[in-house]
């Protein structure tokens, strides 16, 4: 290919992506938050624990760390519905 011939005709346009629906985006929101209770005690819990004694008790350590993870779900889901879904970039043949 040299500088003088002409660019390749540009590829096909994309399809239109389809958008979620407000519904799906409202039920994702109010699942996060709902998801976000779990990890709000266990900041709550283990914080007491911290001031109280020093340190999480080995009892209710699991528990903490399980409501940390649902809370972190939480934010990802609340993210993920704000964001919302991108749809995948078409490839060419090359």
């Amino acid at each position: 290919m040299s500088i003088s011939d002409p660019p390749p005709p540009p590829g096909p346009p994309s399809p239109p992506t389809e958008k979620r629906s407000g519904c799906l985006t409202a039920l994702m929101a109010v699942a996060g938050i709902f998801m976000l209770l779990p990890g709000l005690c266990a900041l709550l819990f283990g914080g007491m624990s911290v001031v109280e004694g020093g340190q999480i008790p080995s009892d209710i350590a699991s528990l903490v760390f399980l409501g940390l993870v649902i809370g972190i779900g939480g934010v990802v889901l609340i993210w993920a519905a704000i964001k919302g879904r991108k749809a995948p970039r078409a490839r060419n043949g090359s």
